[in-house]
């Protein structure tokens, strides 16, 4: 028995060495030698990730399906979610989370380090996506958000905060950063530099975001909290010195691609991406190219190509026949498709159905079958059609140096003329910051010395309107579209709408859907957040039931009658 006995013990003991061993090799098997240990990493190689998704994903929406809804561009085809609206019932937020948790590991490493530069800029980015977030969806998880790891139900099931809660909160993030930011650069710990590809760690520039993306944020809620947003905005406009803003182009917050792969380019680059219909999809849209041409605007020559062929009707044929002519000749400058009236009626058209402007043609929203559009020859796979103004080249070149704008000064002199013109704040003289914002915008994007003669011309000199002043920050936030969409939501301009019969509803809409995954695994939540929508009259166009509809209304534009 004795001797079963020291057996049976030298037996666990061996025993226990082989687990002990087997534990310490799973350890270091399950160790990823190609990741970052959270324990050691540099809060840098982070903080770089979190930036450039954050720069992808705001072109992805304001380049993509959002540029559509706010009719800069249409698709000539599978334009069903940026023509018409069509987002069958889901709209995922799980990549601008996945940006947040990243943030909040470096902000943590950050308090922890003391790198007080770090913690101002990531809660600059904080504030930029969850006011992202709420802009899009409305209510949404904020304060229990980020927080699966600490195992409670609350957190691992969060309760979705009010949309006027996460719009104080960013704000009051943006004023901490204000302070954390207001350092002199040689003060700061842990140089932040080459990962920051947006401002090279220039704590002054950041200083400016946050308060350019406070102004952006007191205006989102001008029309729910006019005396919170007043008091934000003049405290904010009269105080450069405590509060310095963006005011130059060249404090624009941006954010360039390297074009060395298609997973670091602009999102319509053939470059390395020839086959792809990314970019032979994208055509301009008549409502952003008629607003151009009617403003002289030479803006267009930068988004757009003008047409490769224009049309041309009742012309004089050449070789002076009578005939049913459709020839298409070499011009001076560029071809020319001639057409007598008979082969429009023997196509069952009439000259009002077909653009011929000798420089720019747009879709018009959400045709059927908008890959024939004014007479298109190639119907294939909507690749090829002459007769429509396709989006500038550049957009397909990896290499053009196009850059995202996530804030801008053209958006915050735009900003300030509305709070002085329309609101009636004291934000500085509404003028100034107008004609401000439009020689920003022209700057941006290389024709600033184009600008003074387009102020001067009588359809743009301001004359103090809403409608005028937001009309142009509609032009001004071309591939950043997310900006346009918000403000039109807020105020109905420009006078955009859908067409009855072609898009899901016959106005716009004015958020997304809550996903479905959100809605499997979080049911009750999604469930009390779409209970505090509000209903409209084409909530009913939704996939998801008229709670959960993108035609049912956010608190931030309940009760303000707009945009419809």
């Amino acid at each position: 028995m004795i001797m079963k006995t020291k057996i049976s013990i030298a037996f666990l003991v061996l025993l226990s060495g082989f687990i002990f061993s087997c534990t310490k090799n799973l350890v270091k098997m399950n160790e990823n030698p190609n990741g970052a240990d959270p324990a050691t990493a540099n809060p840098n190689l982070v903080l770089s990730t979190v930036l450039t998704q954050t720069g992808q994903s705001y072109v992805f929406l304001g380049y993509g399906d959002i540029a559509g809804v706010v009719q800069h561009t249409q698709l000539d085809g599978w334009g069903g979610g940026h023509n018409e609206y069509d987002w069958g019932g889901s709209n995922s937020w799980s990549g601008y989370y996945d940006i947040l948790r990243n943030n909040k590991f470096v902000y943590d490493k950050a308090v922890t380090l003391d790198y007080e530069l770090h913690q101002g800029i990531t809660l600059v980015m904080k504030s930029m996506i969850y006011g992202l977030i709420t802009d899009l969806w409305g209510d949404a998880p904020y304060s229990q958000a980020l927080k699966g790891d600490e195992g409670s139900i609350e957190n691992t099931f969060p309760a979705f905060d009010p949309q006027q809660s996460i719009y104080q909160g960013v704000l009051a993030d943006l004023e901490s950063a204000n302070t954390l930011l207001s350092k002199s650069q040689s003060d700061y710990k842990g140089a932040v530099d080459a990962a920051d590809v947006y401002y090279r760690g220039d704590a002054s520039k950041w200083r400016k975001l946050a308060n350019s993306l406070a102004l952006r944020y007191y205006m989102r809620i001008s029309e729910k909290l006019p005396a919170v947003a007043q008091a934000g905005i003049e405290k904010i406009a009269n105080n450069p010195t405590q509060y310095p803003i963006i005011t130059a182009a060249s404090d624009d917050a941006t954010m360039s691609f390297p074009g060395n792969s298609e997973a670091d380019s602009w999102p319509s680059d053939a470059t390395y991406n020839a086959d792809s219909s990314n970019y032979r999809r994208i055509k301009m849209c008549n409502t952003f190219v008629k607003a151009l041409q009617d403003l002289h605007d030479p803006r267009i020559a930068v988004f757009a190509n003008k047409v490769e062929t224009f049309l041309l009707v009742n012309a004089a044929f050449p070789g002076g026949t009578d005939r049913i002519t459709d020839t298409v000749v070499n011009g001076e400058n560029r071809k020319v498709r001639y057409l007598s009236p008979d082969v429009l009626s023997s196509k069952g058209l009439t000259v009002s159905d077909i653009n011929q402007d000798v420089n720019y043609v747009g879709l018009p929203v959400a045709l059927a079958g908008p890959q024939a559009y004014n007479l298109s020859p190639d119907l294939n796979q909507a690749s090829h059609n002459p007769h429509v103004s396709w989006v500038n080249s550049n957009f397909a070149n990896a290499k053009s140096g196009i850059k995202v704008r996530l804030m801008s000064a053209a958006e915050v002199h735009f900003i300030l003329a509305e709070a002085s013109a329309v609101k009636g704040w004291d934000a500085g003289d509404a003028q100034s910051h107008y004609n401000a914002g439009i020689q920003a915008s022209f700057e941006a994007w290389g024709i600033g010395s184009a600008a003074a003669d387009y102020i001067a011309q009588p359809e743009v000199a301001f004359d103090g309107t809403q409608k005028q002043i937001i009309g142009q920050k509609w032009i001004a936030s071309w591939s950043v579209a997310t900006e346009a969409w918000f403000d039109w939501r807020r105020t109905g301009f420009p006078e955009l709408h859908g067409v009855e019969g072609r898009t899901k509803a016959k106005e716009l809409p004015v958020r997304f859907y809550y996903q479905l995954d959100e809605r499997n695994l979080n049911g009750a939540n999604v469930t009390a957040a779409n209970s505090l929508l509000e209903t409209t009259q084409y909530s009913n166009f939704g996939a998801d039931g008229e709670k959960n509809s993108p035609w049912s209304k956010p608190w931030v534009i309940q009760g303000t009658g707009k945009p419809w």
